[in-house]
């Protein structure tokens, strides 16, 4: 039998759900019927609307979809303001204050606090300025993810930036495509890095060349299923499909109906095209989307450069995107340092008056949270590295802040078991004033993660810490299992989950005796991650040996039970939701 979500598409769903939306903001959160939260909540995702966790009723995380994470001149400016203006709620966080952005792992934006009746107001805005929440979020195509600095990179072989252009316009709206059986993440990269991370994606468009008409020419080689959550992670497969830019649309076009019409509508757990290509196999893939879906001969896979990945590999190269780089055209593009990919809305408007008074305005996101300020001419590039703001958000930061990924947590989320940013913000800092790596390890990667849905894609971290709970001194307290060597890069692999549920005040002492035992052990040259290879997973173990330190973990006890964690009375008692614009609460009698 379809699932409540699949009963509940098929009778609103996709463009049509604006309407309804518009209804609801212009009557207030009330006009919402009780019985049918569920079912409206999970349809507004499609327009990148993620109703907050308990005690927070009422408000919304709204998802901006940003394609390959540019932000066009102005538009980052509208995003501050849309911040400041409308993402304001009723809780103060003591580290990022009353209003922020959020940067995501998919180059996306996140705003918080966000009431129903501001939603027309917001499209409006952000519409008039070229962004749009559609499909942010929901059973459709996601943001389309890439190299950030396509178009513009010096080192890369082939512009991705048109192409993913071309298919968030085919395939953002288009009814045909827009009640997928779960989400379709696509990563199309034009770069030899491997900064696209295709290989935890749906579908991934990668860099190859193949003879054509004897000239040899570069398009994409194809890989298809990869994804992190769930503890079902997979490396995207191979299909053997080699193409041009010019039929990349065809070709993604076939792979999303095939998983429109393959995929399983009965199970959302096995709802993604990663368990269809277990089933299938990559060369039944390939048949039924030649037979099927695509109407001239798809050619084989040419020739990759997968051997010069070195993207979240851990070891040399460019790892990511942090720092001073030359542009093909001779300016530069600065990749700034976000911890834990949150900026507050005055810093996101400084930052906006910056790329315009440096750059062009532009400024690109990252899948490492991080942002960049692109066409930076030679002869202002001192000036813009010397403004106070990147003295928070360095180009040149410490291993350990540069590393720091997190999700959004308890503070918001209603799957993470632990509190995240304001954990990992504290993280990295004890580890920075804490921990000395050894002198030639510049890249150290700790990625922590609510729950298992791998928002913050920890097992592709050198640390990689996923929410749980434990008992510490008889009380129930946060804690955290720890994975070691996950990477992408030439050989990508995921992390072993080898300690589990350590007290999260506990955790930095673990990461210090764990690289402690790194320096002392290792082979000449060694990365992190060839360490982690040749130990098995009792000696790993062994080496995280947690420990309490002058680390003063700020979240121990259960957020998940508070209506807002960092409130001075954070009991679900005390919340003032449901909330109307204004921070009005909403009266029991209404």
């Amino acid at each position: 039998m379809p699932t409540d979500v699949e009963r509940w598409k098929s009778e609103v769903y996709g463009n049509e759900i604006r309407d309804h939306l518009y209804e609801f903001a212009e009557e207030g959160w009330d006009a919402i019927p009780e019985d049918e939260r569920d079912a409206w909540f999970e349809r507004f995702k499609w327009w990148g609307l993620y109703h907050q966790r308990n005690g927070q009723e009422s408000y919304f995380m709204m998802r901006i979809g940003t394609p390959n994470g540019v932000l066009e001149p102005g538009q980052l400016r509208v995003v501050g303001e849309i911040a400041e203006e409308y993402a304001t709620g009723p809780g103060t966080n003591p580290i990022f204050g009353d209003a922020y952005a959020d940067f995501t792992t998919r180059q996306s934006i996140q705003l918080h606090w966000i009431n129903i009746e501001d939603v027309p107001a917001i499209f409006e805005k952000l519409e008039a300025n070229g962004m749009s929440t559609q499909q942010a979020c929901g059973d459709s195509w996601r943001n389309i993810v890439g190299n950030p600095v396509a178009g513009k990179d010096a080192e890369e072989v082939v512009d991705a930036w048109p192409v993913i252009r071309d298919l968030n316009e085919t395939f953002k709206g288009d009814d045909d495509h827009s009640n997928l059986p779960r989400k379709w993440k696509v990563s199309v990269t034009g770069s030899p890095d491997g900064s696209g991370q295709g290989d935890i994606n749906d579908l991934a468009f990668e860099p190859a060349y193949r003879e054509v008409n004897g000239e040899e020419r570069v398009g994409f080689n194809v890989r298809v299923g990869g994804g992190l959550a769930r503890n079902e992670e997979r490396l995207a497969r191979d299909i053997d499909v080699w193409v041009p830019p010019e039929d990349v649309a065809d070709v993604a076009g076939g792979l999303s109906a095939l998983f429109r019409d393959y995929g399983d509508r009965e199970d959302r757990y096995n709802a993604r095209i990663k368990f269809l290509v277990d089933e299938w196999g990559p060369e039944e893939v390939r048949r039924v989307l030649q037979e099927e879906y695509v109407d001239f001969e798809l050619a084989a896979a040419g020739r990759d450069v997968r051997d010069e990945y070195t993207y979240n590999a851990g070891d040399g190269g460019r790892n990511d995107l942090v720092g001073v780089h030359e542009q093909k055209d001779g300016s530069y593009f600065v990749g700034l340092n976000v911890l834990v990919g949150r900026m507050g809305a005055a810093d996101v408007l400084e930052l906006a008056d910056l790329a315009d008074e440096y750059g062009s305005g532009e400024v690109r996101l990252s899948q490492r949270q991080n942002v960049i300020v692109t066409d930076v001419p030679e002869e202002s590039l001192d000036d813009f590295l010397a403004a106070d703001l990147l003295d928070q958000y360095s180009p040149d930061p410490s291993p350990f802040m540069r590393g720091s990924v997190a999700c959004t947590g308890t503070e918001f989320c209603s799957l993470s078991i632990v509190e995240t940013k304001n954990r990992q913000v504290r993280y990295a800092r004890w580890l920075k004033e804490n921990v000395e790596l050894p002198e030639d390890v510049d890249q150290f990667h700790v990625h922590l993660s609510g729950c298992t849905a791998s928002c913050a894609q920890p097992q592709i971290a050198d640390v990689s810490l996923r929410g749980m709970k434990t008992r510490k001194d008889g009380e129930p307290v946060e804690a955290l299992d720890v994975g070691l060597g996950g990477g992408l890069g030439e050989e990508p692999q995921f992390a072993r989950w080898v300690t589990q549920r350590v007290p999260a005040d506990e955790v930095p002492g673990a990461i210090r005796n764990l690289l402690d035992r790194f320096a002392e052990n290792r082979a000449d040259g060694e990365s992190f991650r060839e360490f982690v290879a040749r130990h098995d997973d009792e000696e790993l173990d062994a080496f995280v040996d947690p420990e309490e330190t002058d680390y003063d973990d700020p979240m121990m006890h259960n957020t998940k039970m508070t209506w807002y964690p960092y409130a001075d009375d954070d009991s679900m008692d005390a919340s003032p939701a449901p909330t109307h614009p204004g921070d009005a609460p909403t009266s029991a009698d209404d």
